[in-house]
């Protein structure tokens, strides 16, 4: 049996990556360093990579990661200016633990599974006024 050289950059899986992981276009150049990575474990749902860059930080969503190794993300968009900027939604939102209080099945299975239940704010809170 042949020795086959060890590969330069070995696929690894989203969840190994680290901050400061080089992430490169599909040329190869540098956009970036990996800050985090937006995922949700209990789904094994990747969302995209948040990508430092030298204009802030920017978000590498989950179908522009081409490949993820020990060495770099590599990305399939051409340049920098694919990656999108930080999403500043609207949208705040507060705890209700008294939605969900009393004796109906909902509240057994939300106290059981110990799930957070969320409101939508409607408009200014009592310290924003």
């Amino acid at each position: 049996m042949a020795d086959e050289a060890p590969l330069a950059e070995e696929p690894i899986a989203y969840t190994a990556l680290t901050k400061g992981t080089p992430v490169l276009t599909k040329e190869g150049a540098e956009v970036g360093t990996v800050e985090h990575v937006l995922s949700d474990s209990s789904l094994d749902l990747f969302d995209g990579i948040v990508v430092t860059t030298a204009s802030g930080n920017r978000f590498l969503t989950a179908d522009q990661v081409g490949l993820i190794t020990t060495a770099a993300v590599h990305a399939t968009i051409a340049s920098a200016d694919e990656l999108q900027a930080p999403h500043t939604g609207d949208a705040v939102f507060h705890d209700d633990p008294d939605e969900y209080d009393g004796n109906g099945l909902s509240t057994w299975f939300g106290k059981m599974f110990l799930r957070e239940h969320w409101t939508r704010d409607k408009g200014p809170g009592p310290d924003e006024a």
